[in-house]
C-alpha cells in the first residue's frame, strides 16, 4: 500500500476518527471527545464498516469512563453500563459493534471490585486489542482470499470493505491491496453501491490511493459484465453472518450473488470470525436498518424524487448461504456454508 489509511485512531484523551462522509472530495478528521459525538459519527457514517464501528465504539467506551474515574465505584460502573446501552443504539446490523461492546462489558464486571483507575486501565486496554484483533484479522483474511486467486484476476466488489471500513487493510479488499504490495496485480470493478455511493466515494478512492487498477461502474451494470465474461471473481465484505451461513451486506449484494450464479462465477464473502452471529440462526433474524427517506430523494444536497413519494430505504440486504462459495475468515475458510461448518469454525483455534 501506498500509504496507510487510519480511520480510528486513539489518542488518549480523545478518538481521531477520518470523516468518510466528505470523502473523496475532502480527507478531513473528527476529533471525538465525549460518548454522544462518537454515538453520531457511528450513526451518520463518519465511522463505518463493521470492524471500524466496533474498534470506534470501544474507544467510545474508555473515552467516556476518562470522565468518571474520580467518581465512586458505583456511580462509575453505573456510568459504564449506560454508556455501553447507548453505543449499542447507533446501528443496529453490524454485529462488530455488539461483540466489541460485549468484550468492555466483560472488562468492566471482570474489575468491578477493582479501583475505578484500574479498571479504567483495563478498558483501554481492551479497546486497543480489539484494534489489534481485526488488525491481524484482515492481513489473514487477505491471505486466505489470497489462496484462491491468481495475479491478472479480474474482481468485482460491492461497498467498501477496505481499511477505511476496517483497520489498515480491509476484509473484501485486503487481497487486492496485500497483492499490490507484493506484485501480484487484479483489475477491479467497483460497483458505486446506491444510494451513499460508499463504492465510488470510498472504494474506487481507496483503490486509486493504493494504486490498484480499478474501474467504477453503477450498480445496474454488473450483470453486462459478468455476460461478457469480465468478472473472475466476486469479494464483498459482511455486517452480520448467521449461524447457518446467511450473510447481511450493503444493499444490493443479494442482487450481485444472484447474478454471479447464473453466471457460475465464484462470490466470495470476506469478515472476520467477530462478524458471525451465533444467535441469529438464519438471515431472517438479522436485524435489517432502515435509513432516512432523504438518502434517496435528496441524495448529496439535490433532489432526485418528488416531494411526498413513498420510500422504502434498507441499508442492507441478506444473501443466502446457497448463493456463497466460500465465507473467507481470518480462521480459515468455509466452502458452501452451513451451519455445521460454521460452529467448526467458529470453535477452531
Amino acid at each position: 500500500m501506498k500509504e496507510t489509511i487510519v480511520p480510528v485512531e486513539w489518542k488518549g484523551d480523545f478518538v481521531k476518527l477520518l470523516d468518510q462522509t466528505v470523502l473523496p472530495e475532502r480527507e478531513e478528521y473528527l476529533e471525538v471527545r465525549e460518548i454522544r459525538q462518537m454515538w453520531d459519527a457511528i450513526q451518520r457514517l463518519c465511522v463505518r464498516g463493521a470492524p471500524a464501528i466496533g474498534v470506534a465504539a470501544g474507544y467510545g467506551v474508555a473515552l467516556e469512563m476518562q470522565r468518571h474515574v474520580s467518581d465512586s465505584i458505583e456511580n462509575y460502573h453505573r456510568i459504564l453500563e449506560e454508556a455501553l446501552d447507548y453505543l449499542s443504539t447507533s446501528r443496529p446490523t453490524a454485529v462488530n459493534l455488539f461483540w466489541a461492546l460485549g468484550r468492555m462489558r466483560g472488562v468492566g464486571k471482570q474489575y468491578e471490585t477493582e479501583s475505578n483507575s484500574v479498571c479504567q486501565k483495563y478498558l483501554e486496554e481492551e479497546a486497543k486489542a480489539i484494534e489489534r484483533y481485526e488488525e491481524n484479522a484482515c492481513i489473514a483474511i487477505g491471505e486466505n482470499l489470497l489462496s484462491l486467486l491468481e495475479d491478472g484476476m479480474t474482481l468485482l466488489t460491492h461497498c467498501n470493505a477496505g481499511g477505511i471500513a476496517t483497520v489498515r487493510y480491509g476484509t473484501a479488499l485486503s487481497p487486492m491491496l496485500l497483492g499490490q504490495e507484493r506484485g501480484i496485480h487484479f483489475k477491479v470493478y467497483a460497483d458505486e453501491t446506491r444510494p451513499l455511493l460508499q463504492g465510488a466515494r470510498l472504494t474506487a478512492w481507496e483503490l486509486q490511493k493504493a494504486g490498484v487498477d480499478v474501474t467504477l461502474i453503477t450498480d445496474n451494470m454488473a450483470g453486462m459484465l459478468m455476460k461478457q465474461n469480465k468478472i473472475d471473481a466476486v469479494i464483498v465484505g459482511c455486517d452480520r453472518v448467521a449461524a447457518n451461513g446467511d450473510a447481511a451486506n450493503k444493499i444490493g449484494t443479494y442482487s450481485v450473488a444472484v447474478l454471479a450464479k447464473h453466471h457460475q462465477i465464484p462470490f466470495y464473502v470476506a469478515g472476520p470470525v467477530s462478524t458471525i452471529d451465533r444467535n441469529a440462526k438464519t438471515g431472517e433474524d438479522i436485524p435489517i436498518e432502515e435509513r432516512s427517506p432523504e438518502e434517496i430523494t435528496c441524495g448529496f444536497g439535490k433532489r432526485t424524487a418528488p416531494e411526498g413519494i413513498k420510500v422504502y430505504n434498507p441499508a442492507f440486504d441478506v444473501t443466502p448461504h446457497e448463493l456463497i462459495t466460500a465465507i473467507v475468515t481470518e480462521k480459515g475458510i468455509v466452502t458452501h456454508p452451513n451451519q455445521e461448518k460454521i460452529t467448526a469454525l467458529y470453535h477452531n483455534g
